[in-house]
């Protein structure tokens, strides 16, 4: 499926589409503004959740339909590799890859999960505390769904034991999710270096050079 755009430089080619670089900077203010407000229970903050829910459903779906570099097969690859292409970059060795690099495909696929992860938890709160709305069969069962690694108030079978599991498995993924963004920033400024080209750029204007 392709999307219209204007024609690349002689030196550049087209990597990222207008619905990844759409998905992506959108994603990064609904993720900013969630993080600025998680300290409040505001209507902002649950929008924001729901917009990073949606991002997430439209991404998974583009990586499925989408043009060549979004396409999850493009990106993912096997655990040996990645790690292969780690050791590539201590060694001051990696292969320059037009789409995501190996370690790249998998922050990517782990961002998803953890942001998907953080927002539902999120949004299971409230069902929790009162019983009710769309999660409120899956927040009653919290003894089975929460890991008691992560809260020993999956135990109390009483409401506020149920609501603290929840809160804690929320920000669990939230910080999970802060750490996975600096890993992202981080690994963004090494590729820049190591290949030579602006990987920030890149991702406003859609083209790499060739």
């Amino acid at each position: 499926m392709n999307i219209p755009e204007s024609a690349p430089l002689p030196n550049e080619t087209r990597v990222w589409d207008p619905v990844v670089r759409i998905f992506h900077w959108s994603l990064v203010a609904a993720f900013t503004i969630a993080w600025l407000t998680g300290e409040e229970e505001s209507r902002l903050h649950e929008f924001a959740g729901y917009v990073v829910i949606g991002l997430v459903l439209i991404r998974v779906v583009w990586g499925f339909v989408g043009t060549k570099y979004a396409r999850f097969r493009d990106f993912v690859y096997r655990p040996s590799t990645v790690l292969a292409y780690a050791r590539d970059i201590l060694a001051g060795k990696s292969k320059r890859h037009l789409g995501h690099n190996p370690l790249g495909g998998m922050m990517v696929i782990a961002l998803l999960l953890s942001l998907l992860a953080a927002s539902v938890t999120g949004l299971a709160l409230p069902d929790a505390k009162e019983g009710t709305g769309p999660f409120a069969a899956i927040t009653a069962s919290t003894s089975v769904t929460a890991p008691a690694v992560i809260s020993k108030a999956v135990a109390d079978d009483d409401d506020e034991g149920a609501e603290e599991a929840w809160k804690e498995l929320h920000e669990f993924f939230a910080n999970l999710s802060l750490l996975l963004v600096a890993l992202h920033i981080a690994g963004v400024i090494v590729g820049s270096l190591v290949h030579r080209e602006n990987l920030v750029r890149a991702m406003f204007t859609g083209r790499k050079p060739v």
